[in-house]
């Protein structure tokens, strides 16, 4: 099995790691389990991915860790999740330091539940001043209502004269999204065999490599992550250019 000593050192690392946690519940499910079980059994996954990103010096991670749509998930499931968030935060707040991980989060913040969005915010505050890796966490996330939010924001901008429409160009859009902090997305990860973005960072992830891997989160671990950055390396982002032009 490839471990982080199999990374080519020769070759650019993604800047921008992005991941979509996908398969917690049927993780479970084989095991005759509740899908919360899964959920719980994932943070691990969570624990052991960013320690080994910060290791590569991967400047961004942004991990996918609850979207728009779960709301609409089981009450309990929800409940548990928002829980795990919260007992999460306090039980990592010493590694994040320790391993000088910034903490960040994107989404709509507003509609966690109170305890959660304290927690969220005192780790952000507590991480600000770290300068490695940049963790994102995805809540509360959907790509489309984060375009449409941005979309408002840069209407109101021109109507009231601060930014005409012959300026709003793809710089313009950048900084009233929110992930404005970050580059764009330079690699995509999605677990579990399902082959979907799901409504993940649509913008962000144009000119992405997208790896997908048919391994449930829960058992996400180093040399799954190695084979994702070994994959990276190994193509050719052209960016709309020819072969021949990049060489």
């Amino acid at each position: 099995m490839h471990t982080l000593e199999d990374v080519n050192k020769d070759k650019p690392l993604p800047e921008h790691v992005a991941i979509i946690m996908d398969g917690n519940g049927r993780w479970a499910k084989q095991r005759g389990k509740l899908r919360v079980f899964g959920h719980e059994n994932g943070v691990e996954a969570v624990r052991n991915t960013v320690e080994n990103c910060a290791k590569l010096q991967i400047k961004c991670l942004t991990l996918y860790a609850f979207s728009t749509e779960n709301w609409n998930r089981p009450k309990i499931e929800v409940e548990t999740l928002m829980k795990l968030l919260v007992s999460s935060l306090k039980k990592e707040l010493k590694t994040l330091n320790k391993n000088n991980i910034k903490l960040m989060a994107i989404g709509n913040i507003d509609s966690l539940p109170s305890k959660a969005q304290k927690e969220l915010s005192e780790v952000i505050s507590k991480t600000a001043e770290n300068t490695g890796m940049i963790l994102t966490l995805a809540l509360s996330y959907g790509s489309r209502e984060e375009l449409k939010t941005a979309v408002k924001e840069i209407a109101i901008k021109v109507k009231n004269n601060i930014i005409s429409p012959e300026n709003i160009d793809e710089t313009v859009i950048n900084t009233h999204l929110y992930t404005h902090f970050m580059p764009d997305v330079d690699l995509l990860i999605r677990t579990s065999g399902e082959r979907r973005i799901s409504n993940f960072l649509l913008w962000q992830i144009a000119y992405a490599e997208l790896y997908f891997i048919d391994v449930f989160w829960p058992d996400f671990r180093e040399h799954h992550l190695v084979e994702a950055i070994l994959s990276y390396q190994n193509r050719e982002r052209r960016f709309g250019k020819t072969s021949e032009q990049l060489s």
